[in-house]
């Protein structure tokens, strides 16, 4: 009976022609607009003199130096940040306890310009254009990571081992020391490299917030290839943040290897707070929380309200003006047209990657063991940041017969390219968890292994399909760094038109831009609610 259930659920019973069938689209796309472009940027590097010429521009090394240290420093603030309620949230259920993990998360899901946004509302003018600035929005936009990250570690940690130490004697900071912090390690290096590369490469919070002064190595390609016109220096600086994210991610998963524990069981039940102590920490942690993470988004919104010092509807009704008398429009800023271009935008990027990721992940799941190779190259977008992922595209594609700079569809392109490998992450699990006895069941009622595998296998995966939808829209409403290389005047993003007006002087075009950024939180939070909903997330859960 195994023996015929494994000849009716192998993958070899699946015609030979499905897999590849299945992977065409998916493969044409990363190797034109991913492989193909970043080889282009490896081309440029080669030159003769390229690679020398771009190290030696004047004030390269402070550039290198800052956005070395902010992402340290960064990084390490947010784990401390985050560990109180990362525990708290992993442990003990209490009233609330929903309300602040989504408080904690949506930071992580918004676009940078509402952030960066949020933080020019909030913070003195003294501080914008500062250092300071910039790593407080990044501690802000990356605490999710921590708090999910490592409460997942936490929550399966058993309870008597940090018991067993205190009934020895130990103290709280000893059992934290010498239990907790080694049996935590291997999620606290996986959320500090996470939290690294995304300040390492952070590029819409820079520009918002740290100024002309403050340019990481992002901003300084993108300022390079725009501004400049110097595309050799900007293509060496690329592939050197590539090198050095690269050796990051080796160096991350190299350690975690090396401090891994088998802990055995599942999570820990939550329970309630106990005793004066713990619901003390409980009330003192959720309030503070709750209250830094609220406190941005909550003055972003007021201050769209505020123009020369006092409370008006003006920036919100001028929006509605036509273009031809509304401040900024002469500049090529159209807040109401960018809202149009942003929707439209985000409908192709969601169905590209809907189509791609999609047919992806049943490629991956059909081929078992040998899908790995093309799971990697699906998520290698992921791990490039958007702007050397617009550049690439930006240089690539600028000559006959492929000049196709000036293409609408470039920028959707884009977004999509950033927002597959979710929906590969969303569905892939789902398809590999479909129990091999319903194939079987089915084979056995007289389907052919290819219908077996349609009624069981490929229908499973409209639900996680949905919150690859939601997600790939949330990206591509938000992209801000690819977008900087392919926009074209006249079809501004809601991002771009809201960095523009921030960049122009005078209350009433900072109030509309803190406008179009809670127009651009509201809808964000939207598509989070919808990808969040119960029987989603059912559905996503392998």
């Amino acid at each position: 009976m195994d023996e015929h259930r494994a000849a009716l659920t192998g993958p070899n019973r699946l015609p030979r022609w499905l897999v590849p069938a299945l992977a065409a689209a998916p493969v044409a796309v990363v190797a034109t607009f991913f492989l193909w472009p970043v080889g282009t940027l490896l081309a440029r590097v080669v030159r003769p003199g390229s690679v020398g010429d771009t190290l030696s521009i004047p004030g390269l090394g402070d550039v290198l130096w800052f956005t070395l240290w902010q992402a340290v420093v960064s990084t390490v603030l947010t784990l401390a940040v985050g560990f109180a309620p990362a525990a708290l949230l992993a442990r003990y259920r209490f009233p609330g306890r929903r309300a602040v993990l989504a408080l904690v998360t949506v930071p992580f899901m918004l676009p940078t310009v509402v952030v960066g946004a949020a933080f020019l509302a909030l913070l003195p003018d003294g501080l914008h254009g500062t250092a300071t600035a910039v790593v407080v929005a990044h501690v802000f936009f990356n605490v999710a990571v921590v708090v999910r990250l490592v409460g997942a570690m936490w929550a399966v940690i058993p309870p008597d081992l940090p018991g067993a130490a205190r009934t020895l004697g130990a103290s709280p900071a000893q059992v934290l020391r010498h239990v907790l912090l080694p049996l935590l390690r291997p999620a606290l290096v996986a959320a500090a490299t996470v939290v690294f590369l995304f300040t390492f490469t952070s590029y819409g919070v820079v520009v918002l917030l740290g100024g002309a002064a403050n340019p990481t190595l992002e901003v300084e390609i993108a300022r390079r290839a725009t501004q400049l016109g110097d595309v050799d220096g900007a293509a060496v600086l690329s592939v050197l943040q590539l090198v050095t994210l690269a050796g990051v991610v080796w160096w991350s998963s190299r350690a975690q290897r090396r401090a891994a524990l088998q802990l055995g069981g599942g999570s820990v039940p939550l329970r309630r707070p106990r005793g004066r102590r713990e619901r003390g920490l409980t009330v003192a942690v959720t309030t503070v929380t709750g209250a830094l993470m609220a406190a941005p988004l909550a003055m972003l919104v007021l201050q769209s309200f505020r123009v020369g010092g006092r409370f008006t509807l003006n920036a919100w009704r001028r929006l509605g003006e036509p273009a031809s008398s509304r401040p900024g429009s002469g500049l090529g800023v159209d807040p109401v047209a960018s809202l149009g271009v942003s929707l439209r935008y985000a409908l192709v990027a969601t169905t590209i990657a809907l189509v791609v990721g999609g047919l992806a992940a049943m490629a991956i799941a059909s081929a078992r063991r040998h899908g790995r190779l093309l799971d990697i190259g699906m998520m290698l977008p992921l791990g490039t940041s958007a702007v050397t992922l617009g550049l690439g595209l930006l240089i690539t594609f600028d000559t006959v017969p492929y000049d196709w700079r000036g293409e609408w569809w470039m920028v959707p392109l884009g977004h999509a390219l950033v927002a597959t490998p979710f929906v590969v992450r969303a569905v892939l699990p789902v398809l590999r968890a479909v129990p091999d006895d319903q194939r079987a069941a089915a084979v056995t009622l007289g389907a052919s292994p290819l219908r077996a595998w349609w009624w069981v296998d490929a229908r499973q995966a409209w639900r996680p399909l949905l919150a690859g939808a939601g997600i790939a829209a949330a990206v591509s409403l938000g992209e801000f760094g690819a977008t900087t290389f392919l926009t074209r005047s006249g079809r501004e993003t809601v991002p771009i038109a809201i960095g523009r007006l921030l960049g122009r002087a005078g209350a009433l075009p900072r109030a509309q831009a803190f406008a179009l950024a809670t127009i651009l939180l509201v809808a964000t939070a939207v598509v989070i609610a919808l990808v969040d909903r119960p029987e989603v997330d059912r559905a996503g859960r392998s």
